[in-house]
């Protein structure tokens, strides 16, 4: 019996970027509670865009930002995975050239520090992600804990991240795709999969009990951690290839119509 539905959202359940969760998906959370299955936001978002995501359920779920370097349920922080001071350092200054060409969110489990000034970039972070931020001129100089840092370029990434940003640091930290604008830096034990599986032993749920979604490099690792998994059909090849099966996308609302059918119909 499935006791722990775990999905990515950006991508997978909703649109890239975008602040709002449609009303099946909703209600269905709050059957999913009534069941005595607990859903779970799993995602590269900071833990204040995805309450927002889910704001009509947001008591109601468990939470797994910043691809688990924050886990969070019942507004009590479950586990919180800094990154090594050198590491930050060494990250940004490979970054800070790029300025301009990309922007940067550093990421700390009470909010995200900003250098940028680009009214553009701001805006996506206010109204399409709904991020709780604060501009400042050097993040190096702050006394919050870093968990996170994440490299955006509008459009595509892809080439920059997966020439360049990731093979630099891939043997030290944690680096993937994050969706096809963004690039992901955390430490090298975090992974939406290991945030998983420190969910499921929190809760005493096993992993033949739960179910995952995701679509892209950064959930490869949930896939494995679930029982049952699917990979959107606008998946990267990787993601399907260690999912059990593919469903339709967001598009499609394949995440509310896979749960409806296996958890409300009971159709294999």
């Amino acid at each position: 019996m499935i006791k722990l539905i775990a999905s990515d959202v950006d991508g997978t359940l909703i649109q890239d970027s975008t602040p709002n969760l449609y009303k099946e998906m909703v209600e269905t959370i709050h059957e999913l509670k009534k069941k005595g299955i607990l859903f779970c936001a799993a995602s590269g978002r900071q833990y204040f865009s995805l309450r927002n995501v889910f704001r009509e359920v947001a008591d109601e779920i468990a939470y797994i930002a910043e691809n688990g370097a924050h886990i969070r349920y019942q507004n009590k922080n479950i586990s919180v995975t800094p990154m090594k001071k050198e590491y930050i350092e060494g990250i940004l200054a490979m970054l800070r050239p790029y300025y301009g060409e990309c922007e940067t969110v550093i990421s700390t489990a009470g909010g995200s520090l900003i250098e940028s000034r680009n009214r553009e970039f701001i805006d996506l972070l206010t109204y399409g992600y709904h991020n709780h931020f604060k501009l400042v001129d050097d993040v190096l100089k702050e006394k919050e804990e870093i968990i996170k840092i994440a490299v955006y370029r509008r459009e595509s990434i892809r080439k920059l991240g997966e020439g360049s940003f990731i093979p630099a640091w891939e043997n030290k930290v944690k680096a993937c795709m994050a969706g096809e604008e963004w690039v992901d830096f955390m430490d090298a034990s975090v992974d939406k999969g290991n945030g998983l599986k420190v969910l499921e032993d929190y809760l005493g749920i096993r992993k033949e009990e739960t179910m995952a979604f995701g679509d892209n490099n950064n959930d490869i690792g949930m896939m494995l951690a679930a029982g049952t998994s699917y990979a959107v059909d606008t998946a990267v090849d990787e993601v399907k290839k260690a999912a059990d099966h593919v469903c339709p996308g967001w598009r499609d609302k394949g995440v509310y119509r896979i749960i409806k059918q296996k958890i409300f119909e009971g159709i294999d």
